[in-house]
């Protein structure tokens, strides 16, 4: 390729980053020749080393990987995590999306003002920014320091208060982050979550002590086939949002001609509210490893990648040691417990900050080097997914159910549940909740017994958002709705990603609307015009009638909402623009969050 690369030359500081990585190049910048596919790697070298990517740094990173200086900077400006002008070394996050909102950020982002003056004004080598959820809402509010070095220093505080986060700014050690919290830990009955808090999470031996790797042996003994059987007649659906048959998913890629094979575990999990593959991660990740082992085996994937939020700096150790502990064992790698011929590895592969990447298709953008933008479907990505390939995506929660299916068998896996929903469900409490942590609970339980285990309320009920930004609100005369597949269906709401953040009578609703749609707005990738428009036009429209400006009709702005979530609903390429207007939706005809009107009525009475 005849590049044109730029005239800025890196540091010697950028150039070694980016080396150590790729292993040395001469003079000119040139050595081996990795794939596209390490410039997301590239980029995260140099922005840990130094806290921002220079032009210097760019250019050298497309000339070691052959990538127009265009192309990589229109990765490099994709990911929030990452600077492409220089600034502070330590940046400080600040959550103030809908969990930490209730949390109390607002006093936290004042503190800073106070301290750091405004966003992203360089004190002494510190900064600051608001970030959207990190992913710790169990312990509202949450920060997340970022600092650059050899090696580069992450440390998550939550909950976070003035003096911890002026802690952070002086680079003081804020103490041992928390374990991760599961009120229901030690409880019999348990099965996603029987080990965590029990078993140590950095040993292997510990982990095979409680029944680690016995499902892996029972699927070498049942054979790819097997495997896949036991996974269908189990009903085991994904935990994601999409709920689709994993079996059928499994089934489809294996029986793929197309080789290679790649298995992908989605950990980007950015939904606000969401935490609950971080606590699996954190608190039992040679289970991740195990069940990514048995997918792979099923689906004749040689090649795994863990695509882990970038926020998550406790998992990525976590999961780090188990995949080399994994691999010093045997456990990874070629003819795994002796099976010829099954040979597998898993790379991790960071995120940087981009909401879209959760989508199963922008992920595989991502990963090979490209904005994170979703692909148009067909082709599916069981067809042709990551490098082209056959791919099977699925999620942490989703992959941890397999284990249990095939050391306890799909009868008796199927027998939890409902019908049409079958095993456990994780679901990630909180806001105005007196015990918030992820809660394991046969599917099937109603919001109201859910509610009950975690203690009620801090205050009378006044809403709960059920999936996240993407789902939808229920009042508190939905309390016995079931959560199950069918029964969120018929309700006309989702389960999604396992949220159930909760809003007592202090909540301002319309504000934590508003936040909902600055946050699709920031979010979307701008591929498609529905998305990249209407969720702009969503947010203005809110803006007016939460403002009660005088330029706006009631009326007219509702009618716009409705005509521009039904646009974005029907025609954006992906499921970010296809959800963007739900919560609002929901919120205005169930809730009368606009209004003030009383649930159940029309928007039109109330208007």
């Amino acid at each position: 390729m005849d590049l044109h690369l730029l005239s800025s030359a890196p540091t010697a500081v950028e150039q070694a980053a980016i080396d150590d990585l790729l292993g040395p190049g001469d003079g000119n910048g040139h050595g081996p020749a990795p794939g596209r596919d390490q410039l997301l790697p590239c980029l995260h070298a140099v922005n840990d080393r130094v806290g921002w990517i220079s032009p210097g740094a760019l250019n050298h990173i497309c000339r070691r990987l052959s990538v127009p200086p265009a192309d990589a900077y229109g990765v490099a400006s994709f990911y929030a995590l990452f600077a492409l002008r220089p600034r502070a070394p330590r940046v400080l996050h600040v959550c103030d999306d809908l969990a930490c909102r209730t949390g109390g950020s607002a006093e936290l982002v004042d503190a800073l003002h106070r301290e750091l003056g405004p966003p992203g004004e360089d004190r002494g080598g510190v900064t600051w920014t608001t970030s959207p959820c990190l992913g710790v809402c169990e312990r509202a509010p949450a920060a997340l320091s970022l600092a650059a070095g050899d090696p580069a220093e992450a440390r998550l505080v939550a909950p976070a208060d003035d003096a911890a986060v002026a802690a952070l700014a002086r680079a003081e050690e804020p103490g041992e982050e928390p374990e991760p919290v599961v009120p229901q830990a030690g409880s019999p009955g348990l099965a996603l979550l029987r080990r965590i808090g029990v078993v140590d999470p950095e040993s292997l031996d510990d982990y095979r002590a409680h029944g680690g790797y016995t499902a892996l042996r029972t699927a070498l003994r049942l054979g790819p086939a097997g495997v896949i059987r036991e996974v269908t007649e189990a009903n085991l659906t994904g935990r994601g949002g999409a709920a689709f048959p994993t079996g059928r998913k499994w089934e489809a890629t294996a029986g793929q001609p197309v080789r290679p094979h790649y298995l992908i575990c989605n950990a980007d999990e950015s939904e606000p509210g969401t935490f609950k593959d971080r606590v699996l991660m954190e608190g039992d990740p040679f289970a991740v490893v195990e069940a990514m082992t048995i997918a792979a085996f099923a689906t004749g994937c040689s090649r795994g990648y863990l695509y882990l939020r970038g926020e998550y700096p406790r998992a990525l150790r976590r999961m780090r040691g188990a995949i080399d502990r994994a691999r010093e064992r045997g456990l990874l790698g070629r003819d795994i417990l002796g099976e010829p011929g099954f040979d597998f590895d898993i790379e991790i592969r960071r995120g940087a900050g981009a909401y879209i990447c959760g989508e199963e298709t922008a992920i595989f953008n991502s990963i090979e080097g490209y904005r994170g933008e979703p692909r148009t479907k067909p082709p599916f990505p069981v067809e042709r997914g990551l490098f082209g390939k056959p791919t099977a995506v699925n999620n942490v929660e989703t992959l941890l159910n397999v284990p249990l299916i095939l050391t306890g068998g799909a009868s008796a896996y199927a027998g939890t549940g409902t019908g049409g929903s079958t095993g456990t469900r994780l679901f990630c409490l909180s806001g105005q909740v007196r015990r918030p942590g992820v809660y394991e609970v046969p599917f099937g339980t109603t919001l109201r017994a859910l509610l009950d285990l975690a203690g009620g309320t801090t205050g009378e009920l006044r809403a709960v958002l059920l999936g996240g930004a993407a789902g939808g609100f229920v009042g508190p005369d939905r309390l016995d709705l079931p959560l199950s597949l069918e029964g969120a269906r018929e309700a006309g709401t989702t389960l999604g990603s396992g949220v159930v953040l909760v809003f007592d009578e202090t909540a301002d609703l319309p504000d934590l609307l508003l936040r909902i749609a600055a946050f699709f707005r920031d979010e979307s990738c701008g591929q498609c015009v529905p998305c990249r428009v209407g969720t702009v036009r969503q947010e203005e429209a809110l803006q007016r009638l939460v403002g009660q400006r005088a330029n706006s009709s009631g009326e007219d702005d509702l009618a716009l909402l409705r005509e521009v979530g039904r646009a974005m609903r029907d025609s954006s390429i992906c499921g970010l623009g296809q959800t963007a207007w739900n919560a609002v939706e929901s919120a205005i005809d169930s809730l009368g969050a606009l209004s003030g009107g009383a649930p159940g009525t029309t928007t039109e009475e109330r208007v």
